[in-house]
């Protein structure tokens, strides 16, 4: 969260309704900051209040000095843990040095300040039809926990062994959203979405071989499921999936 939490605003509200602060303070103090100008960045501070969640750094394509930049101005402005998305191990070490940075190389991600306590009652569920899909499965599953999710792992239960899917089905079960990330031909979304009563998030991986096109051909069978209630992200995108399933989670 940012320096205006949406408690603030609460509070602020009540004071107006109570007539202790003027209707034209109170819009003073809400249009205070909303975003902060670092001249390559602009961080935008009222994301919190606007969305529920603090703005997410995505690493690639900028450098270790503009990532320490932008997430010392997050700080600057109260946000107590930094999501940096598709960050290179390079850039990480060279962050680690300033910041206490928890860095994930399998899914790229790296983690400034502490983990939250998971706020939301329901559990999140990825899935991964193999192995190989686990680091855009991992970018999901830190993503969500994160943004203050439990998270529940199921990895390596793809329908070429229906019975390893299967025998995690009190899991899947009791599930509030499932994130069902597979390449080849993207059977797992599917399958999850015949069995499970919440929504299933399907994220395409670009695992396979040649004539998977890099993902496309598990992005088209997810998006002709046959299955009611699969909504299906891009390639390879498993914190838009995390932060979407998180959304979904806490409503």
């Amino acid at each position: 969260m940012g320096k205006v939490s949406k408690q603030d605003v609460l509070s602020m509200l009540r004071k107006v309704r109570e007539g202790v602060v003027s209707p034209e303070d109170a819009l003073m103090f809400l249009r205070k900051e909303p975003f902060e100008d670092l001249g390559y960045a602009k961080l935008d501070t009222h994301r919190a209040l606007r969305q529920g969640v603090a703005e997410v750094i995505f690493g690639a394509g900028k450098s270790a000095e503009q990532v320490a930049g932008i997430a010392a101005a997050a700080l600057n402005n109260g946000q107590r843990a930094i999501l940096v998305t598709r960050i290179s191990e390079e850039k990480a070490a060279a962050l680690k040095k300033t910041f206490v940075f928890d860095y994930h190389p399998e899914a790229r991600i790296g983690i400034i300040g502490e983990m939250p306590q998971p706020d939301a009652p329901g559990a999140i569920v990825v899935a991964t039809g193999g192995t190989s899909d686990i680091p855009v499965a991992e970018e999901a599953a830190l993503t969500a926990q994160v943004l203050r999710n439990n998270v529940t792992r199921l990895y390596d239960v793809g329908v070429a062994g229906l019975h390893r899917l299967l025998s995690h089905m009190d899991d899947i079960m009791s599930a509030r959203v499932i994130i069902a990330i597979a390449g080849m031909e993207g059977a797992l979304a599917s399958v999850i979405g015949g069995l499970a009563d919440c929504p299933v998030i399907a994220v395409p991986t670009s695992v396979g071989y040649g004539a998977s096109f890099n993902g496309l051909s598990a992005l088209l069978s997810m998006l002709n499921s046959c299955a009611s209630g699969v909504s299906v992200v891009n390639i390879d995108n498993g914190f838009g999936a995390g932060y979407l399933a998180s959304m979904i989670n806490h409503i």
